[in-house]
């Protein structure tokens, strides 16, 4: 067997922490995904970098706060949008450049979200192949958007498709992600699979539809489980499945509106800094390696990745700049003297807007709205009994080190700007991947399911 495994990261679009049945759900049925956390380890405290998609998604990629690598704030806007001139900048290190220089092939399967600018794309970013949807679901023409440019599929850089039926989208990325381990199986490959559910609209399969008890959300959330049975079945068929690191999680949280999404038992949804808005599910599976029916409550984030999966892949880290994600290997092995990460640092757009030290979470601000609250996240994980006044030692201890991270990487709300930050990328005279043609022959012209919210992501 390899000494390098091959990696699978499967990356759900505004899943919330509450939404599958190894999480609590009693909605949505995911017997895969429940299987693949009794067969590896689920992390009960685990973090994206940002409640909405772009920043999530660079920070994931790089191993950076966004503010770091110029992703807090995309031209005033929380997200990127379609021909936007600004992206991941090409001087950045993704965690897909680590695992190519260290002799794997690389594929990103669906929403890269960090510009669709042919200088942004994937395959400027490390990955050999791309196939996918690069931004959100909402961004094409529907009923309620109709002049936005039409929702381009991508293969690496070429659009072969626009406007295509978003029903059969999960269907077509899992056929891609079984040719690419299928061409890919004497390894070592890492796959980035960024699944479209469950950003809405919710364009639903029948049969997944028709099942649900929890109407399109719910059916949207077992194809996504479908998906992963069928991968898990594959690289058992292989002989894949021992050496093969899976890991699944999401963007953000949920919206929790009314399609039917859920960040139970936490407070807040996508786009805050609640611990709905960016504790996710995570699991990790490798027969080899992980420990199966474990669980883990340590501080772990998706910065963690590029060192973590760089170290398993023997590439080394370059020190000439920072990234702030840790190597947890040691947290997934069970090792004794493996020491954990016990701070992180909640930023919405660039402002930082709360603090996590060990189980105690400070609260600074909320949009434009300075607040003083305190919660201790291992008693009160729904954030409900403010501990501020009682506790004046724990608000000194995390207020100073909150005050670290805004000398290194900012913080508008108190007009810092960091030391330690890198610009984004830009290019001149930018357009968007697609136009609408009136006498092209589109699969679906126009979709019929409005996103009645205005935020994206």
């Amino acid at each position: 067997m390899s000494e390098q495994p091959n990696i699978i990261l499967i990356n759900c679009d505004d899943l919330g922490y509450g939404d599958l049945g190894c999480y609590g759900s009693t909605l949505n049925n995911t017997p895969h995904l429940d299987r693949l956390a009794k067969a590896g380890k689920r992390f009960t405290d685990f973090y994206m970098a940002s409640p909405v998609c772009s920043p999530s998604r660079g920070a994931m990629m790089t191993g950076c706060y966004p503010p770091r690598i110029g992703f807090g704030s995309f031209n005033g806007s929380i997200v990127l949008f379609p021909g936007d001139g600004i992206g991941l900048s090409s001087s950045e290190t993704t965690v897909a450049t680590q695992l190519q220089n260290a002799g794997y092939s690389t594929k990103i399967i669906g929403k890269w979200h960090c510009g669709d600018q042919p200088e942004f794309l994937p395959t400027r970013h490390g990955f050999d192949e791309y196939f996918g949807i690069p931004y959100s679901n909402d961004m094409g023409r529907q009923s309620d958007r109709p002049d936005r440019p039409p929702l381009p599929l991508l293969r690496n850089e070429t659009v072969i498709q626009a406007q295509p039926d978003q029903r059969g989208i999960t269907e077509r990325y899992t056929d891609e992600a079984l040719q690419f381990i299928n061409k890919n199986q004497d390894g070592p490959f890492f796959l980035y699979l960024a699944h479209m559910y469950v950003h809405v609209p919710l364009f639903v399969p029948q049969q997944f539809l028709e099942r649900s008890k929890n109407g399109a959300y719910g059916g949207a959330v077992e194809c996504i489980d479908w998906s992963m049975g069928i991968l898990m079945d594959h690289l058992e068929q292989l002989g894949l499945s021992d050496n093969t690191l899976i890991v699944f999680t999401s963007d953000n949280g949920s919206r929790a509106r009314d399609e039917g999404g859920s960040n139970q038992p936490c407070r807040g949804t996508k786009a805050t800094t609640w611990e709905g808005g960016q504790r996710v599910p995570c699991i990790m599976r490798w027969p080899a390696k992980i420990a199966s029916e474990t669980v883990s409550d340590a501080i772990v984030t998706s910065m963690d990745f590029f060192p973590t999966f760089s170290k398993l892949a023997g590439e080394a880290v370059s020190t000439e700049r920072i990234i702030d994600g840790h190597d947890v290997s040691g947290l997934m092995f069970d090792e004794a003297d493996y020491s954990a990460n016990d701070t992180f640092h909640y930023y919405a757009q660039n402002r930082l807007e709360a603090i996590r030290v060990g189980d105690w979470k400070l609260h600074f601000q909320k949009g434009d709205t300075e607040i003083s609250e305190l919660y201790h996240l291992r008693e009160d994980v729904s954030e409900t009994t403010n501990r501020y006044s009682d506790r004046p030692d724990i608000v000194a201890v995390l207020s100073q080190k909150a005050q670290a991270i805004r000398e290194d990487i900012g913080d508008e709300a108190c007009g810092i700007v960091g030391k330690n930050i890198r610009p984004i990328g830009r290019v001149d005279n930018p357009k968007p991947l697609t136009e609408y043609r009136e006498d092209h022959p589109y699969m679906i012209a126009m979709y019929d399911l409005p996103d009645m919210p205005t935020m994206s992501g």
